[in-house]
This record gives C-alpha cells, structure tokens and sequence, in this order.
C-alpha cells in the first residue's frame, strides 16, 4: 500500500486499516511462534504498511487534509 492510496482514504477508514494490519501482524507473529508461519517476509511488509498509515496520520494531524 502506498502513501498516496492511504491519503485518498477517509480517517474511518485509515482507522480500520490500520486496525486490520495491527491483527494481521498480531496472526503472523503468533504463526511464526509455533513454527507455522509460510511467509515470513509478509511480517516485515505488514510493519511497514503500519507505518506508512501512521506517517500519513500524523501528517495530516500536523498540516490538516490539505497536505
């Protein structure tokens, strides 16, 4: 996901999104504790989308939607 996309988004869904990527991670890391874990660059990925969604949130948090 890029930080353009997640600009387009509404704050509610930025939100769910970011919740959703919290519990995907919270999956993967569980998965990876029981050694049952396929893909273990998909953590990685997902604690980047993370923190994009975050970047995005707090810029707009400092310079308003028009950023």
């Amino acid at each position: 996901m890029k930080a353009s996309e997640i600009r387009k988004m509404s704050e509610k869904d930025i939100e769910a999104k970011l919740h959703d990527l919290k519990d995907e991670l919270f999956k993967l890391r569980f998965q990876q504790a029981i050694n049952q874990l396929d893909n273990p660059m998909r953590i990685n990925a997902v604690k980047k989308d993370i923190a994009r969604i975050k970047t995005v949130q707090r810029d707009i948090e400092l310079h308003g939607a028009n950023s």
